[in-house]
């Protein structure tokens, strides 16, 4: 029997155009390029310029995306953006980006779950093109992490940079096994317990500010290998594949030693792994978007291929998304 799939038709990507090498953050904190690339693999990340926002941001990666999948704005009827940091407090981000392309129909609205939002914002889109509501969606990450950091903080300001990515998704009918193209399973969870661990400590309930990102590094590593375990089993579960099916893990680029570890508990070969994270840092929701799209346009990733998501995030948030391209 045929069911419904959502499948990827196109994906983009934006950058800004600053980059941060760590030299230059080494001349503002206490801290060297050895150091941030032995614990992290980043070397460098890109920022916003001043007024860019991160809508801005999210346009750009918009039409990419739309470009690439050689698709009109006004066939989306599904807008969902996966980020933590909105231009305003309300209304949505993504209701700005919905505006900017020029699109009058449909709905369009933000999720937030902080590194895994892009992952939840997949997993939402899915079901609802699943559902037969719509048709067609443009799921975002992105974001503008520069704009909460504090920039004196060295075990934080290091970490972060800014960047958007998109994915056009049509809901297909397929033939309902593993074979088929778009997403095959999705799988979330999160641990409130967590919270303290990797924070903003501002809000508009609670100190009317801002705030900054604040975070135990120490605990969130300790955590990072071991929780997506679950989420990454449950995938291979439900679908009677396993980690010798993969052909790309497309993972959270928060740190390589986090990847490493993470592709080796699951047994997936290095060479099957992409990595931007040396050269985007942490985008949060961004950056998975943000690797799948390198990852197309030197295409390695290629049609038929089985894909791997998983991000961890703030909360704490974790998810995976198996999809075949």
């Amino acid at each position: 029997m045929s069911v419904l799939r959502s499948v990827v038709l196109g994906c983009g990507s934006y950058l800004p155009n600053r980059i941060v090498s760590n030299d230059e953050l080494a001349r503002s904190v206490d801290t060297t390029d050895e150091w941030i690339v032995q614990r992290t693999g980043i070397r460098e990340r890109h920022v916003a310029a001043a007024g860019e926002v991160t809508s801005d941001l999210a346009i750009h990666a918009a039409r990419a995306a739309l470009a690439h999948a050689h698709v009109d704005a006004d066939s989306i009827d599904l807008i969902v953006l996966g980020t933590s940091t909105p231009d305003q407090t309300f209304p949505a981000t993504a209701v700005t980006v919905q505006a900017a392309l020029g699109i009058t129909g449909g709905v369009a609205f933000d999720l937030q779950a902080v590194c895994s939002g892009f992952v939840f914002a997949l997993s939402v889109a899915d079901a609802m093109l699943r559902s037969g509501t719509h048709k067609r969606a443009l799921v975002i990450g992105a974001e503008t992490f520069s704009r909460i950091l504090d920039w004196n903080d060295r075990t934080t300001c290091v970490l972060f940079g800014d960047g958007a990515g998109a994915v056009v998704l049509e809901a297909q009918e397929q033939a309902g096994t593993s074979a088929d193209r778009g997403i095959l399973t999705t799988h979330l969870r999160s641990d409130g317990r967590h919270r303290a661990k990797l924070y903003v400590d501002g809000g508009v309930s609670s100190t009317q500010t801002t705030g900054h990102l604040r975070m135990e590094g120490r605990e969130v590593f300790k955590h990072a290998v071991a929780m997506i375990t679950d989420v990454i089993e449950d995938a291979f579960k439900a679908t009677g594949t396993s980690a010798a099916d993969i052909d790309w893990f497309v993972p959270h680029q928060a740190n390589k030693r986090i990847i490493d570890g993470s592709a080796h508990k699951l047994g997936i070969a290095p060479d099957k792994v992409v990595i931007t994270v040396d050269r985007h840092g942490n985008t949060s929701a961004a950056s998975i978007p943000l690797a799948l799209a390198d990852a197309v346009a030197d295409r390695r990733i290629k049609r038929g291929n089985l894909i791997l998501l998983e991000a961890m995030g703030g909360g704490f948030t974790w998810g995976s998304v198996l999809l075949r391209w």
